[in-house]
């Protein structure tokens, strides 16, 4: 099979496809043949030694993947043979074949398009879980951070869909009437947020980095800032003065990864995430899919910005 490899996190980085043996189930997972490949800013962090989970030089990137399960190991339901999934690998997924465990899978209705489900993905089940875990409510005032990104576009809309007033944070003016249409309240340009009132319940921020203090600002009393994402790197390290600043509004500060998430509670919020999907509610806009082999192009678009929902790759 081919599969993109990374052999070298120096400048330049060297991301490239090389033929790898195929992959043999072991027991509780399944073989999937990819269709479809989801990019992330995960990848982006991966490919240059940035991110701690990621086996290392040699391996192939990609956490998400939609395709057709090819066989299937010892413990399995053999009923998931032939069937199209959404799948969830701890990377590999950059790949022709990839090996997930079977309860990181997820079927397919026959109606779901197969770029589609992959651009909600992961990314919906980090906002959907990470949502609930922050108490959403419909009357709340929720500021999404980073609301064009994978994460944020899907953010925005599962939080309009329960009733809240959202306001949607993005780059450009463009990206910002696309989150109108999508169910943002109102959407601003990032460099005019931060001069607002303290005014909301939550924050949803997929951004982190230098700003995120300035964010605090702005919560309410008993507001709650979830951090999930950091597209924007890591905090500057004055986090903690910005804390005690705003001490006595009663702050919640809450981050989620998928990671922590058992697999019961992904299958549930797949199922959250399916339902808003096919009543109209969530869709996952895709900027652009690129060829298995321009893998490095792809990771390049999302580092440089200005990506507005998915990156995937067809393999």
């Amino acid at each position: 099979m081919r599969a993109v490899i990374v052999e070298s996190f120096e400048d330049p980085v060297q991301v490239v496809v090389r033929e790898r043996p195929d992959p043999v189930a072991a027991a509780g997972q399944v073989v999937v043949r990819t269709q479809s490949i989801g990019v992330g800013y995960v990848d982006v962090r991966a490919a240059r030694g940035h991110y701690p989970y990621f086996p290392g030089r040699g391996a192939s990137l990609g956490l998400e993947v939609v395709g057709v399960v090819e066989s299937c190991g010892a413990g399995v339901d053999t009923d998931l043979l032939g069937r199209r999934v959404l799948g969830l690998p701890q990377f590999g997924g950059f790949a022709e074949l990839v090996v997930v465990n079977s309860d990181r899978v997820f079927v397919l209705d026959s109606a779901d398009d197969t770029d589609e489900a992959v651009a909600l993905g992961l990314n919906a089940l980090v906002a959907e879980i990470g949502l609930r875990r922050a108490g959403l409510a419909p009357a709340d005032r929720v500021l999404v951070r980073g609301a064009g990104g994978s994460i944020g576009v899907l953010a925005t809309q599962i939080a309009a869909a329960s009733g809240a007033h959202v306001t949607a944070v993005t780059s450009s003016a463009s990206r910002a009437q696309r989150l109108l249409t999508l169910g943002a309240t109102h959407a601003v340009q990032r460099d005019e947020v931060t001069n607002g009132e303290a005014d909301f319940d939550l924050i949803v921020d997929t951004v982190a980095g230098a700003d995120l203090s300035a964010h605090l600002r702005l919560l309410a009393p008993y507001g709650r800032y979830l951090l999930c994402g950091a597209a924007g790197g890591n905090p500057i390290g004055s986090e903690f003065e910005t804390i005690m600043e705003i001490y006595h509004r009663s702050p919640t500060l809450l981050a989620f990864s998928l990671n922590t998430a058992s697999a019961p509670e992904l299958r549930t919020s797949w199922k959250r995430v399916s339902d808003l999907a096919h009543h109209g509610l969530l869709r996952g806009p895709i900027q652009a899919r690129y060829p298995l082999a321009s893998a490095m192009e792809a990771l390049r678009s999302l580092e440089q910005g200005g990506v507005f929902g998915k990156v995937l790759l067809t393999p």
